[in-house]
């Protein structure tokens, strides 16, 4: 049995990406017409690397960034999510091997909502995020940075 990739790994090994192409017809409803980006899992750990401390950013942020940077009318979200924890994976391995790591903590899901599927889950998310002056407060099951909004980065300055 071959042994398994690690995060860091897997975040290289898409070499067929980024590709873009017509916005498929069954988006079209909400898109238009136009064009969309799957972006590469290397461009989205690139964008959350730019995040600087006390600063955040969404899912749809960085998407937009994608889009904004390919010429396109819009990026696949769900791609871009994936490929988001993804990079929080591969940078929990560089963190456990000393190796300086993508600030995933910093990338809320579209809401301001923490991502209890990045490295430490919640607890972690929540230090690290209290720990650069932001409040994380729970609602309901949910756990979202309070007033996100206003600590969002300006993703056409990266």
């Amino acid at each position: 049995m071959a042994p398994r990739k690690t995060w860091r790994e897997r975040l290289a090994g898409f070499k067929n990406l980024p590709v873009v192409k017509p916005i498929p017809s069954g988006m079209q409803a909400k898109h238009g017409m136009g064009t969309i980006v799957i972006p590469s899992p290397q461009e989205v750990d690139a964008i959350m690397r730019q995040i600087p401390e006390t600063r955040l950013v969404t899912i749809f942020q960085i998407s937009d960034q994608l889009a904004y940077q390919h010429g396109t009318t819009v990026a696949c979200t769900v791609t871009t999510g994936i490929f988001a924890n993804l990079a929080a994976r591969a940078a929990g391995e560089d963190e456990l091997a000393g190796i300086a790591a993508t600030p995933y903590w910093r990338c809320l899901k579209t809401n301001g909502e923490l991502n209890a599927k990045y490295p430490g889950g919640i607890p972690a998310l929540m230090s690290r995020l209290e720990a650069e002056g932001h409040t994380v407060v729970q609602k309901g099951k949910r756990f979202v940075v309070q007033d996100f909004e206003a600590k969002l980065v300006s993703t056409r300055l990266l």
